[in-house]
């Protein structure tokens, strides 16, 4: 099933100027500003590439964005111009704010790994004593991280991005504010889907001084989703929550010694273990999308696709 998986995309588009490889994006700059950006099979945890990709996640991460960049567009203005292939969304080239910005409203994942240490502050957001993992926060924080173009984004609070100038006061509190709407936007999709959107991740850019959404938004790579029918059950139990993201991949990384440290070897992730992430992405796509996945790479040439399909769109 492996074989299908795109983790190499090297294009030359008419009019191309740079090109940027990502954690899983590539992103294909054009002379008229605008950009092509394509969603990869490649898949990251603990900051780190693996070294197999994920057959239709690109097409399933590419998809989910494209429409919640479509649905939230009245909270704040996006990059996206137009899909012109399942993996690939065409838009504008912003100026990225050097922030991403996290917020949560259950305290799991890296929050809680914090919180079990003793921490009871986060990116200078208090964290209630006595939680328990997986609780709801009385109200969801934000916990805001650098951006790294490599190696991990490091936490910081919103006093520090001010104070060292990372980002403007005036521009912070616009991305605050955008970062609360979308996040409660994000959670009314996703109960009306039976599923509760745990935490999640936006990034932000500037045109001409203008604020605009940027990147993916509401995909299981950026995201957490718990199933809501589950939740409390599971959660008076102590028992882990049925979810649909990432992490169960970093769980399985964590299992076999490896958190992305100096020195650790990634584990081989076996062909099986593959189909199996491949079909949770799949999953959650009909999930919080509600429509049934169309998958668009089987026997064809992936990349001559892709390729043919950009430039029509460039050209037109």
């Amino acid at each position: 099933m492996n074989n299908n998986a795109i983790i190499k995309t090297d294009f030359n588009f008419p009019g191309q100027k740079d090109v940027y490889k990502g954690k899983v994006r590539d992103l294909y700059f054009l002379e008229d500003n605008s950009l092509i950006m394509v969603v990869t099979d490649r898949i990251s945890a603990f900051d780190v590439i693996l070294p197999k990709g994920v057959p239709f996640k690109g097409q399933v991460l590419n998809q989910i964005a494209s429409k919640f960049l479509d649905d939230t567009s009245d909270i704040v203005k996006n990059w996206k111009v137009a899909t012109p292939d399942p993996m690939v969304t065409a838009g504008i080239k912003c100026e990225p704010i050097m922030v991403e910005m996290v917020i949560r409203g259950y305290l799991t994942g890296h929050a809680w790994r914090e919180y079990k240490k003793g921490k009871r502050e986060i990116c200078g957001q208090k964290m209630p004593d006595g939680m328990k993992e997986n609780e709801k926060f009385p109200e969801p924080i934000i916990t805001p991280t650098t951006k790294a173009t490599s190696g991990h984004d490091e936490d910081i609070s919103k006093e520090e991005i001010i104070k060292t100038g990372l980002v403007r006061e005036q521009d912070y509190l616009k991305i605050e504010d955008y970062t609360k709407k979308l996040f409660k936007r994000g959670q009314e999709f996703a109960n009306e889907r039976g599923l509760i959107l745990v935490d999640t991740k936006y990034e932000f850019g500037k045109v001409d001084d203008e604020i605009i959404l940027i990147d993916e938004i509401h995909t299981p790579d950026s995201s957490r989703y718990f199933y809501a029918d589950e939740y409390q059950q599971r959660f008076e139990k102590g028992m882990a929550q049925k979810q649909l993201s990432k992490e169960f991949v970093r769980e399985w990384l964590v299992e076999k010694g490896f958190q992305g440290q100096e020195g650790q070897n990634i584990p081989d992730m076996p062909d099986d273990f593959i189909t199996q992430v491949s079909e949770r992405y799949i999953e959650l796509y009909e999930k919080i999308t509600g429509d049934k996945f169309q998958k668009a790479q089987l026997t064809e040439n992936i990349e001559k696709r892709i390729e043919d399909n950009c430039i029509k769109f460039i050209r037109s």
